[in-house]
């Protein structure tokens, strides 16, 4: 078999739920203009994410990747976290 470099998407958001065991919630938003009226809104969408190691907590902005399958939810992974949480 030929060795095929595969591109894969990356996307940065929010942790917004780190209560399971090696996986965190993503919240990604996204600006979208809509089609008619022109307006400029907000959609946004969850991802469950493979945090192994549990580095990414919630609050934190991570960039997720990603990859196979890893259960009927995860096919993503954190690679890395960007921005910690503030504690207060």
């Amino acid at each position: 078999m030929s060795e095929t470099n595969s591109i894969k998407r990356t996307l940065s958001g929010r942790v917004v739920s780190d209560k399971m065991e090696k996986t965190v919630t993503v919240l990604i938003e996204r600006k979208v203009k809509h089609p008619v009226y022109g307006k400029v809104m907000v959609r946004s969408k969850k991802y469950s994410a493979h945090n192994e190691g549990n580095l990414a907590k919630a609050g934190d902005l991570v960039e997720i990747v990603e990859t196979r399958p890893i259960s009927k939810t995860k096919a993503w992974a954190v690679t890395k976290v960007l921005e910690k949480a503030i504690v207060v």
